[in-house]
């Protein structure tokens, strides 16, 4: 019952119209016609999941973020690649896709001094950067939409660990309004696996 579209750059007007998610996975250009677009997404329900530099606002950070929940401002925001740990928020244990998950450890890139204000989001998980525990993936109800930020995935690893896939695929879910468990057969196929 799940249909899947792709589109680069940004969804043409069509495929706007019948989505009920969009995930992004690109570093697009912020302007107008996205915020637009977005804008009357959400209002009607829409969820939207932004993986890694997704959440780059361009120019624009804090438009961007007042939609979005927290957004890079490129040159602003800090970066590194190497291991991390998101830790779980114990505020957010509650939310649906943070059910029985523990710190996740992964080699990857973390950001940080996002835009955004975090009392505007439901911080789920975060990075200990320059001495600081920096928000790595959020929540935030928008109108009638959802979005989930979620910042790993720089390297294409990270979608190999099941673990990542349970995080990515129940925030996939809820944005959409489905219940978390919805896309669980997809964690496993071509997970890799350690004893």
């Amino acid at each position: 019952g799940v249909e899947v579209d792709t589109a680069w750059e940004w969804p043409k007007p069509g495929q706007l119209d019948k989505a009920r998610l969009m995930v992004l996975f690109q570093r697009g250009d912020w302007n107008a016609q996205r915020a637009g677009d977005l804008d009357a997404f959400l209002a009607r329900g829409g969820g939207v999941v932004l993986l890694h530099w997704a959440v780059d606002g361009r120019g624009q950070a804090e438009a961007f973020a007042e939609r979005v929940g927290l957004a890079a401002k490129g040159g602003g925001s800090g970066y590194r690649h190497g291991e991390l740990t998101l830790k779980p928020q114990k505020e957010a244990l509650g939310h649906p896709i943070l059910r029985n998950i523990a710190d996740l450890r992964i080699h990857d890139e973390s950001y940080w001094r996002l835009s955004g204000r975090e009392d505007r989001v439901l911080v789920l998980a975060r990075a200990r950067e320059e001495g600081k525990d920096w928000p790595q993936v959020w929540a935030k109800e928008a109108g009638r939409g959802r979005v989930v930020g979620l910042i790993p995935g720089h390297y294409s690893w990270t979608f190999d660990d099941p673990l990542f896939r349970v995080l990515l695929l129940r925030s996939m879910a809820w944005a959409a309004g489905e219940p978390v468990d919805r896309l669980n057969d997809l964690v496993w196929p071509g997970a890799r696996l350690a004893d």
